[in-house]
């Protein structure tokens, strides 16, 4: 990993200075103040680069989001609205993820339950 840094380095300083306006660009044309293009440049380049464990990749802010994003800044009265709605977004998937996975979790314990019953009599195909 250490071996390539040379070569990361200027690399990323380039992809920094060709996302940066893009990412200005879609937050000017969101509605959103411009330090959310930043952060959500932050956050695409290095959060989801470091979790996606791949050696190339290319994220950041989406252009087509933009028209969406300004219509849900519009229709809920601003930003700061908007980002209320996006939390709880999040957390409901959060915790629906979470119960899911606990539901899977009763499921496949129960199925097993049962399938150790038939075995134990006989009744397993």
């Amino acid at each position: 990993m250490l071996k390539y840094l040379k070569n990361d380095i200027p690399a990323s300083i380039v992809v920094f200075f060709v996302a940066l306006p893009l990412c200005l660009g879609i937050a000017l044309a969101s509605g959103a103040p411009l330090f959310s293009g930043l952060i959500s440049g932050i956050v695409g380049g290095i959060i989801v680069g470091a979790l996606s464990g791949s050696q190339i990749g290319v994220s950041g802010p989406a252009a087509g989001l933009a028209a969406i994003v300004l219509t849900a800044i519009g229709a809920l009265g601003g930003y700061e609205n908007f980002l209320v709605a996006v939390v709880l977004i999040m957390a409901i998937k959060v915790l629906f993820i979470l119960r899911v996975s606990n539901a899977e979790k009763y499921h496949a314990n129960n199925h097993l339950i049962y399938y150790n019953r038939q075995k134990q009599y006989g009744t397993v195909p």
